[in-house]
């Protein structure tokens, strides 16, 4: 029989399903994610040959699993080099206003996993469970089939990508992940890593930078009948945001990047006010989105002089803080991978074989953590999972079944493809 026949008839959709509705049902928002940590490598326990979890934190975690490319046991032999990297986040973004919006219904419970018109529904589901599902099924797949990888399959969950908690979402995880495999603590070794952010199974790579600038406007606050006495911040907080707007006209104004667009500037929050009284403080939130080629640190510079030089009044103290930091101390950096590498043209043909309209070679309208593997580890990256980010992050944010079983097949023809299965040798 041929390894494709073999895979199929160890298809198990109930048991693929239930893994993910699982990881749904067990909650990982940002700063507790060693549950399912833990859930993972249970998962994994009766597949691979090495299984660790890294709880660097109180309820926080990493896990890790290898299987394939040494035979099981072998503790003499080197770690080859060779295989593939499958990475994803573990935790999601909170949970607030879930069941207020769903009160009442089956999708009441943002942990309830519930089946609604072919889909499964939850909060992480497609940022990104259905994603590290897919892959734990595939591998489950593989094993069920009586084969095992010729080169080393990796799977890496990390915790602390998201964005939102307090004190939290700055690839800590990831970083950790890093530090642990640099003293040989943990392998990651890989020619070829699929990082699993949904991406209705297209093939991104690319995606963009991002640094996020918090301002603070600092004057004088006094009594609203004696405005002589204070000094207006949410005065110089307008001066400011009109010159944002000007920066931002001239950063689209430039030719755009063939699939990531054009660089902006998007002001996402403003707090100011005093009791009846003259604003003595102003705060300005905003995200500066950046396209290959353009500098981290450049990009800051630039940006703080348009904000300091913007506001007219001395008296107003102007502070700037770019509290995102991830691979660059202020922000993520831009991605691009070369789509033409044979891994890439290996994964788009096992995405059409099972979908023939997917597979296509496009940009994420994210950051997300790729650019760790490509330029700490120079590990070629992508992005190809289930799931659709549109709806991640919102109360209707859900994963499609069919897409998900087609994920847990693509997976493991890739690994077939891509590293080669074997008969298992245990």
């Amino acid at each position: 029989m041929t390894v494709r026949q073999l895979l199929l008839d160890a298809r198990d959709d109930r048991d693929a399903l239930d893994l993910l509705r699982a990881a749904v049902a067990t909650p990982s928002v940002t700063g507790e994610e060693a549950a399912y940590a833990r859930l993972v490598a249970a998962q994994l326990e009766a597949v691979v040959d090495h299984v660790q979890i890294d709880e660097f934190a109180p309820g926080r975690a990493n896990v890790c699993a290898r299987w394939g490319g040494v035979a099981s046991g072998d503790d003499t032999a080197p770690a080859p080099r060779g295989g593939v990297l499958f990475a994803g986040h573990l935790d999601t973004v909170h949970v607030r206003g879930w069941e207020e919006h769903w009160a009442g219904t089956e999708r009441e419970s943002p942990f309830s996993a519930a089946i609604v018109d072919g889909a499964v529904w939850g909060r992480g589901v497609g940022d990104l469970k259905a994603g590290v599902s897919a892959v734990v099924a595939a591998l489950r797949l593989i094993r069920r089939a009586g084969l095992e990888p010729a080169a080393p399959v990796t799977v890496l969950g990390v915790a602390d990508e998201e964005s939102g908690e307090v004190g939290s979402g700055t690839s800590e995880g990831m970083r950790r992940a890093l530090a642990q495999a640099g003293a040989g603590r943990m392998e990651l070794a890989a020619d070829f890593a699929v990082y699993v952010e949904p991406t209705t199974l297209q093939v991104y790579t690319a995606h963009m930078g991002f640094f996020v600038v918090e301002i603070r406007l600092t004057g004088k606050t006094a009594y609203f009948g004696t405005p002589e006495l204070g000094v207006d911040a949410l005065r110089g907080a307008e001066e400011v945001l009109g010159a944002l707007y000007r920066y931002d006209a001239v950063l689209q104004a430039g030719a755009p990047d063939d699939l990531i667009g054009s660089p902006f500037v998007l002001t996402t929050g403003i707090t100011s006010g005093g009791y009846i009284a003259v604003p003595g403080e102003a705060r300005i939130s905003v995200v500066r989105k950046l396209v290959p080629g353009e500098d981290l640190s450049t990009a800051r510079d630039d940006i703080d002089r348009v904000i300091r030089d913007a506001v007219g009044d001395p008296r107003i103290v102007v502070d700037t803080d770019y509290p995102a930091g991830r691979d660059h101390p202020v922000g993520g950096t831009p991605f691009v991978t070369d789509p033409s590498l044979v891994p890439i043209t290996t994964l788009q043909a096992a995405v059409r074989e099972t979908k023939p309209d997917r597979g296509a070679i496009d940009a994420a309208p994210y950051w997300s953590e790729g650019p760790f593997l490509a330029n700490e580890l120079g590990i070629p990256t992508v992005y190809c999972a289930p799931g659709d980010i549109r709806n991640c992050h919102t109360f209707d944010e859900h994963v499609d079944i069919d897409e998900y079983l087609a994920a847990v097949t693509i997976y493991a023809n890739f690994i077939a493809d891509f590293c080669g299965l074997r008969r298992a040798t245990v």
